[in-house]
């Protein structure tokens, strides 16, 4: 289990909201902690991938369990 540092729920929203949001959550958090998101946007697992390649930011997982996906991301040093 992921331990993560801030939540952000995306939940009902569609892309591109969900990486918007993120990009702002982010920026709220310090270099090496963990963002969790919850999202039911099926773009989302390939949005977020493609998300962290472009800024550098590490994912660590992303999950999906009765369609709702959660998605961690530590923020690059």
């Amino acid at each position: 289990m992921i331990k993560s540092t801030a939540e952000l729920d995306c939940l009902g929203l569609y892309c591109p909201m969900p990486i918007a949001k993120t990009v702002e959550k982010l920026k709220e958090l310090q270099p090496g902690e963990i963002l969790e998101i919850l999202a039911d946007d099926e773009g989302i697992k390939n949005d977020m991938p493609a998300f962290c390649q472009t800024t550098g930011n590490e994912l660590l997982a992303i999950e999906k369990e009765n369609g709702k996906y959660r998605i961690f991301i530590r923020k690059k040093k």
